[in-house]
């Protein structure tokens, strides 16, 4: 049975399609999931991606975090179910507090649009495990709000249970603390990231390269092995 894997559309989602493809690129079906519907059509995995959800007004994520759909996302990513946040996806799961720490505006103020290099800090996610433990890989990353900030005790209970997934290489592109691109919560189920996987899936297409592919291959096995 393929698996099917849920991306949720919020008003000012950008990236949707194009995580579906990636989706689909893995060998797995997409499935579309709205915001106002509390049902996720029995999806083995949901993907939050990346935009500007109703404008980013407030903070980035802060009114998504309510729509019907987080609901049970909420409950069922309690429960075991693998959510990737990428981006505006991210910021909705640390506005859900299903990850620690908050989102704050690039610390130069300038929306950044690269391709990032980054170090895989963590391959036993459910989200990563097609990628190898200080494996170096470059992700379009393209943010207002990208900043990731915690507090001082926060940070060091990441950084000694393993939990930073991604950490920024040559360059911090927002000044977020300790270089922290993306983190899990302690299960592994669920990750967020700032870069941009589903950009990086086809050799044709995006920064050119396929470093972005094995988000979507490694929940795949997690899934198909399970």
């Amino acid at each position: 049975m393929t698996a099917r894997i849920g991306v949720v559309t919020f008003p000012g989602s950008l990236d949707d399609r194009d995580t579906q493809r990636a989706i689909r690129l893995a060998g797995a079906e997409p499935v579309a999931l709205w915001h106002k519907d509390k049902n996720l059509h029995q999806v083995d995995a949901v993907v939050l991606p990346g935009g500007f959800s109703y404008g980013d007004y407030l903070r980035a994520g802060a009114i998504s975090r309510f729509s019907p759909v987080m609901e049970t996302v909420i409950e069922q990513a309690k429960s075991g179910l693998p959510v990737l946040g990428i981006c505006n996806g991210f910021q909705v799961l640390t506005e859900a507090h299903l990850l620690p720490g908050a989102m704050l505006g690039n610390n130069h103020l300038h929306f950044i649009c690269r391709d990032q290099k980054l170090r895989v800090e963590n391959a036993d996610t459910a989200w990563t495990s097609d990628y190898a433990p200080g494996q170096e890989i470059h992700i379009p990353l393209k943010n207002m709000d990208g900043r990731y900030v915690a507090d001082e005790h926060t940070l060091d209970e990441l950084e000694a249970e393993g939990r930073v997934v991604f950490r920024y290489l040559d360059l911090n592109p927002n000044g977020s603390l300790r270089d922290i691109a993306g983190i899990t919560n302690a299960a592994g189920n669920v990750v967020g990231l700032m870069p941009h996987p589903e950009h990086a899936v086809e050799p044709l297409v995006g920064s050119g390269r396929t470093d972005g592919l094995p988000f979507f291959t490694s929940i795949l096995k997690k899934l198909v092995n399970a």
